[in-house]
Protein backbone atom coordinates (compact mmCIF):
# COMPACT_ATOMS: atom_id res chain seq x y z
CA UNK A 1 0.00 0.00 0.00
CA UNK A 2 1.38 3.75 -0.32
CA UNK A 3 1.67 5.69 2.02
CA UNK A 4 1.73 9.72 1.83
CA UNK A 5 5.08 11.27 2.74
CA UNK A 6 6.22 14.83 3.43
CA UNK A 7 8.93 16.74 0.39
CA UNK A 8 9.62 19.98 -0.44
CA UNK A 9 6.65 21.02 1.58
CA UNK A 10 4.23 19.14 0.20
CA UNK A 11 2.29 15.95 1.21
CA UNK A 12 3.09 13.54 -2.00
CA UNK A 13 2.15 9.99 -2.71
CA UNK A 14 2.54 7.88 -5.63
CA UNK A 15 0.57 4.17 -6.48
CA UNK A 16 0.78 1.98 -9.52
CA UNK A 17 -1.77 -0.08 -10.96
CA UNK A 18 -1.67 -2.91 -13.60
CA UNK A 19 -2.60 -1.10 -16.79
CA UNK A 20 -3.84 1.78 -17.74
CA UNK A 21 -7.49 1.37 -17.11
CA UNK A 22 -6.91 0.42 -13.56
CA UNK A 23 -5.23 3.30 -12.86
CA UNK A 24 -7.99 5.63 -14.72
CA UNK A 25 -10.44 3.83 -12.61
CA UNK A 26 -8.84 4.58 -9.20
CA UNK A 27 -9.06 8.39 -10.76
CA UNK A 28 -12.23 7.91 -11.06
CA UNK A 29 -13.33 6.45 -8.19
CA UNK A 30 -11.44 9.35 -5.76
CA UNK A 31 -12.74 12.10 -7.77
CA UNK A 32 -16.40 11.44 -6.58
CA UNK A 33 -14.58 11.00 -2.69
CA UNK A 34 -12.99 14.09 -3.26
CA UNK A 35 -15.72 15.84 -4.79
CA UNK A 36 -18.26 14.69 -1.96
CA UNK A 37 -15.28 15.80 0.76
CA UNK A 38 -14.56 19.27 -1.20
CA UNK A 39 -11.15 18.38 -1.25
CA UNK A 40 -9.39 18.05 -4.63
CA UNK A 41 -5.75 16.73 -5.33
CA UNK A 42 -3.29 17.94 -6.95
CA UNK A 43 -2.37 14.77 -9.28
CA UNK A 44 -0.54 13.39 -12.41
CA UNK A 45 -0.94 9.77 -14.64
CA UNK A 46 1.41 8.51 -16.78
CA UNK A 47 0.07 5.07 -18.10
CA UNK A 48 -0.54 3.06 -15.09
CA UNK A 49 1.26 5.25 -12.79
CA UNK A 50 -0.74 8.52 -10.50
CA UNK A 51 1.08 10.90 -8.28
CA UNK A 52 -0.97 12.68 -5.86
CA UNK A 53 -0.07 16.24 -3.79
CA UNK A 54 -0.85 19.00 -1.98
CA UNK A 55 1.00 21.82 -0.68
CA UNK A 56 1.62 22.09 2.84
CA UNK A 57 0.84 25.69 4.39
CA UNK A 58 0.09 26.50 8.04
CA UNK A 59 -3.43 28.19 6.87
CA UNK A 60 -3.98 24.26 5.45
CA UNK A 61 -3.92 22.52 8.86
CA UNK A 62 -7.73 22.30 8.25
CA UNK A 63 -7.51 20.66 5.23
CA UNK A 64 -5.45 18.12 6.03
CA UNK A 65 -7.40 16.94 8.44
CA UNK A 66 -9.60 16.13 5.07
CA UNK A 67 -5.95 14.63 3.34
CA UNK A 68 -6.14 11.90 5.81
CA UNK A 69 -9.81 11.43 5.82
CA UNK A 70 -9.54 10.76 1.77
CA UNK A 71 -6.25 8.68 2.44
CA UNK A 72 -8.35 6.55 4.38
CA UNK A 73 -11.11 6.29 1.20
CA UNK A 74 -8.18 5.87 -1.20
CA UNK A 75 -7.12 2.86 0.53
CA UNK A 76 -10.24 0.78 -0.19
CA UNK A 77 -9.47 0.67 -3.10
CA UNK A 78 -6.73 -2.00 -4.89
CA UNK A 79 -3.39 -1.12 -5.02
CA UNK A 80 -0.73 -3.07 -7.11
CA UNK A 81 2.21 -1.41 -5.30
CA UNK A 82 3.53 2.48 -5.35
CA UNK A 83 6.93 3.25 -7.36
Amino acid sequence: NSMWEEENNQLQCSFEFNNFVDAFAFMTKVAFAAEKMGHHPNWTNMYKKVHSSYVLMMQMIPLLKKTFSLQKKLMQYPIKNNF
